[in-house]
């Protein structure tokens, strides 16, 4: 609890914007047959529906996901599906979320992302009855470790002070 807490800069709907872009870049990377690699859209929809639910909500998830459907050449639908409840859920919590440290705020995460793979491996086995395997699901356990690091990574341009001035403690 004796950690500073700083009083954040309002985001830049561009910065949001160009977050959103790079993870779907970073998605587009030739490593889908690769385990582990976390669904980067996932998670940085999560982290700004939790930090920005006014901004970023079910609409921006649910275009997203049809981006996703397109690009993986998937059933139309089953990433959005899974993103717009990924985000309605992850605006639910997010007041609660925000009290935690981060270490806490991924254990939140978690859930979320594992319920989004479950509802993509349903809809899969529904449509053709196939089950990815276990290890699909090592993708939410990635992304959960990486939540530190795209927490970090996404406040930084909030926290710089517009006037630096080291006399001042905020």
């Amino acid at each position: 609890m004796n950690q500073p807490h700083y009083i954040l800069l309002p985001v830049n709907p561009f910065f949001i914007l160009l977050s959103l872009v790079t993870a779907f870049l970073l998605n587009m990377l030739p490593w889908g047959g690769w385990f582990g690699v976390p669904d980067f859209v996932a998670l940085v929809l999560v982290f700004w529906s939790i930090h920005q639910p006014r901004r970023v909500g079910i609409g921006v998830a649910f275009f997203m996901g049809i981006l996703m459907d397109v690009h993986d050449a998937t059933l139309l639908g089953e990433n959005a599906l899974s993103y717009t409840l990924l985000s309605y859920f992850a605006i639910m919590i997010h007041r609660r979320v925000l009290w935690f440290p981060i270490g806490i705020q991924a254990l939140h995460v978690l859930p979320l992302l594992l319920l989004m793979q479950i509802v993509q491996v349903v809809i899969r086995w529904i449509v053709s009855q196939q089950f990815p395997g276990w290890f699909y699901f090592s993708e939410s356990l990635v992304a959960t470790l990486l939540w530190p690091v795209v927490t970090w990574m996404l406040l930084a341009p909030q926290r710089r002070a517009i006037n630096r001035d080291n006399t001042r403690p905020i």
